[in-house]
């Protein structure tokens, strides 16, 4: 799973756009080629029974993916409302919106902040703000 020049060199303004396009395609392959092998995803903001830190490439995509099979959400596409530039030059902060079709609620715009640390073009640190109701709503559940 070697990265091309290219892919090693990609900025997380790039990153952010291949991750986006990973989860619409919800492309295993690609989102594996995204995430560093020691990388960190990180929910600060959870539910019981749902993870709040998962550490590894492996645990990270296998979570990712067993999502995209349950079929709950298909996101569609995301609207970014501000990218931040932090004094790292490998990480930006992104608010945006996730859009997409339910298979219980139909349409949905799911909310959240995301912290995205880069390096060497691959994700190490995403620090995943979802914001909870907004998505047990778009799921048809209560919190």
């Amino acid at each position: 799973m070697a990265l091309s020049e290219r892919e090693r060199a990609a900025g997380a303004r790039e990153v952010l756009e291949r991750f986006r396009q990973a989860a619409i395609g919800q492309s295993v392959d690609d989102m594996s080629r995204l995430y560093a092998v020691g990388a960190v995803h990180e929910f600060p903001f959870t539910l019981p029974g749902l993870p709040s830190r998962l550490e590894g490439r492996d645990e990270i995509v296998n979570w990712i993916a067993a999502g995209w099979k349950a079929d709950l959400l298909r996101y569609e596409r995301y609207r970014t409302l501000a990218i931040h530039e932090t004094d790292d030059p490998e990480t930006i902060i992104v608010e945006q919106e996730a859009l997409g079709t339910s298979a219980s609620t139909g349409e949905f715009a799911l909310p959240n902040i995301v912290v995205l640390t880069v390096h060497n073009g691959q994700i190490t640190h995403l620090r995943d703000y979802v914001n909870i109701p907004a998505a047990a709503a778009a799921i048809g559940r209560d919190i």
